[in-house]
């Protein structure tokens, strides 16, 4: 959890393999951490490809406020619709599997930017795992479905596809996410923005700290278990917050049973029905983004200054704590409160500690020991 770089994360799972018991009970973390190897060393290769400049590679470094992988099956317009979201230089033709490798764009939603990644089709073949790779890399999903196919059962097929490799495009009833640190005095923190169903807030700290895991922030959203908190630890199974969109609507529009199903299928998630052909829905796009990956802006300012123009981008439950180690890291050794404008505020300026949560387009004014 620690590890940043590749070589690192290849390192740890090696040794993870190594030291872990063969038992039963470990079965599926030991099948989790070899499916997990052997996509960490694809991405080393290709990673190594793009740094020698040996050919294209399909890592694509994250760029903006977040990463969006813009997916579906072969000739369902995505490349288009990447590029007329973002200007992105997609190819765009009118035959299948044109898009063979990633191609990054960036998508403009107020103030901040989204990195939409046009990828090539969902099908099984030499570049599924790669795809499947972006995807988990990846912050969310917009997936693209083809009006004049069966939208539905191209659905069925993408969703079914996915839930194989461990990526999840339905929010289950909760989650837990696990954000490790390197820092000597961060200690263990949890976060609820639900509640455990049959452990208190101690177990789960004994629990990291039976892993090894000595410095992290666990968030927790709805109901969760003793067991969603330690499964988490290994990333196995990961969500994806995800935006339909439906295109092609300028040939074929869907009937209310096919919107139905596929609102079935994805309770929650957002459907826009448009064409990228016509312009038709892409108005819509960057706010259901926004709104799916649960983004926040906060304004950080100085003593006596105006807000800062240019928000920091963090994700909803994030705290003070978040916003100082976003700056400087120094700032959470040197804290001595902060004060907050906005909506999580009881008042303007209200006088708070690290562990406030924040809401969307929050100031904060962090004020140091001594200053």
């Amino acid at each position: 959890m620690e590890a940043r770089t590749i070589e690192e994360k290849i390192r740890a799972l090696e040794s993870f393999l190594s030291s872990v018991p063969k038992h039963k009970g470990t079965e599926r973390l030991r099948e989790w951490a070899t499916k997990r190897l052997a996509e960490l060393r694809e991405e080393l290769e290709e990673s190594k490809k793009k740094k020698a400049g040996s050919g294209v590679s399909f890592f694509v470094e994250k760029e903006g406020g977040a990463q969006v992988a813009v997916i579906g099956l072969p000739n369902s317009g995505k490349s288009l619709l990447v590029n007329k979201l973002t200007g992105a230089k997609t190819e765009v033709a009118d035959y299948p599997y044109a898009t063979r490798y990633p191609v990054p764009g960036m998508l403009k939603y107020n103030d901040i930017y989204l990195q939409l990644v046009d990828t090539p089709p969902i099908s099984y073949g030499s570049t599924f795992r790669r795809v499947v790779g972006l995807i988990r890399n990846a912050d969310g999903v917009l997936l693209v479905l083809d009006a004049t196919s069966n939208v539905v059962e191209d659905l069925h097929s993408i969703f079914n596809s996915l839930k194989r490799e461990g990526i999840l495009l339905v929010k289950p009833r909760g989650r837990v996410v696990i954000e490790a640190s390197r820092a000597g005095k961060a200690g263990i923190r949890v976060t609820l923005m639900g509640r455990i169903l049959d452990a208190t807030v101690d177990d789960v700290r004994k629990l990291l700290e039976s892993y090894r895991i000595y410095n992290a922030h666990v968030k927790v959203y709805g109901e969760v278990t003793l067991d969603d908190v330690e499964q988490s630890i290994f990333e196995s199974t990961v969500y994806k917050p995800s935006v339909i969109f439906i295109n092609k609507a300028d040939v074929c529009k869907p009937s209310d049973n096919v919107l139905g199903a596929v609102h079935g299928l994805l309770p929650g998630a957002k459907v826009i029905v448009g064409s990228a052909l016509t312009g038709e829905g892409l108005n819509l796009v960057g706010r259901a983004l926004y709104e799916a990956l649960e983004i926040i802006r906060v304004y950080t300012k100085a003593l006596n200054a105006p807000p800062s123009r240019k928000p920091l981008i963090l994700r909803k439950g994030a705290t003070v704590r978040d916003v100082a180690i976003s700056v400087h890291s120094e700032l959470v050794e040197n804290f001595s409160y902060a004060r907050v404008w906005g909506t999580s505020a009881k008042y303007p300026g209200e006088r708070v500690g690290l562990d406030h949560v924040l809401h969307d387009g929050d100031i904060v004014e962090i004020h140091v020991k001594g200053g």
